[in-house]
């Protein structure tokens, strides 16, 4: 079978129709170039070229070889500079896994970043808790998750991605809904409040626990729920209060006011990057480093 040194030699002959010259092109000198063309004419079976002490010519079989030639080298090229953008992150796949409210806060720049930095990358989004995240990024079904702070196992390694505001979701009936000023924790005790589950959403359930804590705060729980989404729908049939990330306002709801709390922290709701450590797909890598 022939080589790509043979078709590279072939091509710069074919071109130039003189040996001189295409050895020239090809920094090399013409008895080895010689050669190859007869390798490659003897590994055809076919002659390529008609060549004489004054001219070189391509046979009818050389000129239907070149343009197959041609694009072998092409493809050939192509090959290679793929292998080198997967190696280095430019190119390939990964799969990113965020939570529904982080899609209205960090997706969207995450995604950025990704489609200016990496443009022949494919990226592949699966929307999930937090628990199913790191389930999936420990079994290799995921690169990267998008999760809030969480317990995780050493072959895990996290960092933080964003940090936002608290809000109350109060529907627009409700007497907590006028006026703009900041509210106080304290006003929500014995208020309905649709909470978040302490199993699929324990980030938020122990957040807004230890909120109500520290103001001696009692609200009276009406649901328990995982999604955000799915409590600001509650808020905005007029089931009760909700807490939700300063991001979740982006959702519109027509019956939902929210309103700014005052809390000893402003930004208690955090949003974190995590993948595994052993992950060798060199996008992830690529990724990390432009964010």
């Amino acid at each position: 079978m022939f080589t790509l040194t043979q078709l590279v030699s072939f091509v710069a002959v074919a071109e130039e129709l003189h040996f001189t010259r295409a050895a020239e092109r090809l920094r090399m000198t013409q008895p080895p170039l010689s050669r190859q063309i007869q390798l490659l004419e003897h590994d055809l079976g076919v002659q390529l070229l008609d060549r004489t002490n004054r001219t070189v010519r391509l046979t009818p079989a050389g000129r239907s070889f070149l343009n197959e030639a041609r694009t072998i080298l092409r493809q050939a090229e192509a090959a290679a500079l793929s292998a080198r953008q997967v190696s280095a992150g430019e190119a390939g796949a990964i799969a990113i896994g965020f939570t529904g409210a982080s899609a209205h806060s960090s997706l969207g720049p995450l995604l950025d970043v990704a489609r200016s930095a990496m443009p022949g990358t494919e990226i592949v989004l699966r929307e999930m808790v937090t628990r199913d995240q790191l389930e999936a990024i420990t079994g290799g079904s995921l690169d990267l998750g998008m999760i809030r702070p969480s317990s995780t196992g050493p072959d895990l390694a996290t960092r933080p991605a964003i940090r936002e505001g608290l809000l109350a979701a109060v529907p627009r009936e409700h007497p907590l809904a006028e006026g703009d000023e900041v509210l106080p924790v304290h006003v929500f005790d014995e208020q309905e409040v649709l909470m978040y589950s302490p199993v699929e959403a324990r980030y938020f359930h122990e957040l807004l626990v230890s909120v109500f804590r520290a103001a001696q705060v009692t609200p009276r729980f009406t649901q328990y729920l995982s999604q955000v989404h799915s409590l600001l729908a509650m808020v905005n049939a007029g089931w009760g209060i909700a807490f939700v990330p300063e991001s979740a306002a982006q959702m519109r709801f027509p019956g939902i006011t929210f309103r700014s709390l005052e809390l000893p922290d402003p930004a208690p709701v955090e949003l974190h990057l995590v993948w595994r450590k052993n992950n060798d797909n060199p996008v992830l890598h690529s990724l990390l480093r432009h964010l």
